[in-house]
């Protein structure tokens, strides 16, 4: 062969390699750009899952004050699961729906700060569950789901399991996390949370009624959709245009808490059977801002 053409077909294939490195370092930037804007998307528009559709819920409500709750969750008209130091100097209010895309998109992307100001005391959430997707397509995934996150609460499994169900989040037309013998089998990813007494407090749908009455909260809210965060009471879609970032909130967080003690946190639960619904409590006030 020519030294020549030898030379000149090197030369292509390098040329046609470095292009190809090019593309693919430009889809990479791409689909980066995608996710990072879908995660502040999450919060600009405040979780397109409109609130209309919730009043729509399948599932009703309930104005029940006695309505069973699991361990360490607040009772009163808007029920809710603490996550983190009670003595924080920060408090994150979420409202939440499990079926929710948007939802999922927020605790996808701010997830890695959440957990480490949760365990460095600077801030606490209120968990407020929601069934918006339950009323919108049909179903009782929403439901069903939630009922599981505060069947792992009882076991002191609720962050861990919470986030599993997130990852593990079906279509949004699809209901699987209705299917009960499978939200059983995604506690088999959280260490500590399966056992017989989980099972049962799944099955049983022991506290579908708090979940109820937490939804029946949102829809009186006047919030617009699911996810709405909110910060010491203000509405996170409102800060940067609702462009807020995981780093913006971690920055606003600190700035907050600046001169303040960080919240100490209480001995973790080890995992135990969940004992039978705490004994009706007389109303008592949220912790959540409004």
């Amino acid at each position: 062969m020519n030294p020549k053409n030898h030379d000149a077909k090197g030369s292509a294939r390098e040329r046609l390699q470095a292009q190809r490195a090019k593309e693919q370092a430009r889809a990479r930037r791409s689909r980066q750009a995608i996710v990072a804007g879908s995660v502040v998307a999450a919060l600009a528009i405040a979780g397109g899952i409109a609130v209309w559709a919730s009043t729509l819920s399948s599932n009703g409500g309930s104005t029940d004050n006695e309505t069973a709750r699991p361990k360490q969750a607040s009772g009163g008209d808007r029920p809710a699961v603490p996550v983190g130091a009670p003595d924080a100097p920060s408090t994150l209010t979420v409202w939440e729906d499990f079926r929710c895309p948007a939802c999922r998109q927020f605790e996808t992307g701010f997830r890695p700060v959440l957990h480490e100001l949760e365990d460095s005391g600077q801030l606490k959430i209120d968990y407020h569950l929601a069934t918006i997707i339950d009323g919108n397509t049909g179903g009782k995934g929403s439901l069903a789901a939630a009922n599981a996150a505060l069947c792992a609460q009882d076991a002191g499994r609720f962050r861990e399991y919470h986030d599993v169900l997130y990852a593990n989040q079906p279509p949004e037309p699809q209901d699987r996390f209705a299917d009960k013998k499978y939200l059983i089998q995604l506690a088999d990813k959280v260490k500590g949370l399966p056992s017989a007494a989980f099972a049962k407090c799944v099955n049983d749908g022991r506290y579908e009624g708090f979940v109820r009455k937490s939804n029946t909260a949102f829809t009186h809210s006047g919030y617009g959709g699911t996810p709405t965060v909110l910060l010491n009471g203000k509405d996170l879609s409102k800060e940067k245009g609702g462009r807020l970032t995981a780093a913006d909130f971690k920055k606003l967080v600190l700035e907050t808490n600046k001169g303040k003690q960080p919240g100490k946190q209480q001995t973790s639960q080890s995992p135990q059977s969940p004992q039978s619904p705490q004994a009706p409590q007389k109303s008592q006030p949220s912790a959540s801002p409004s």
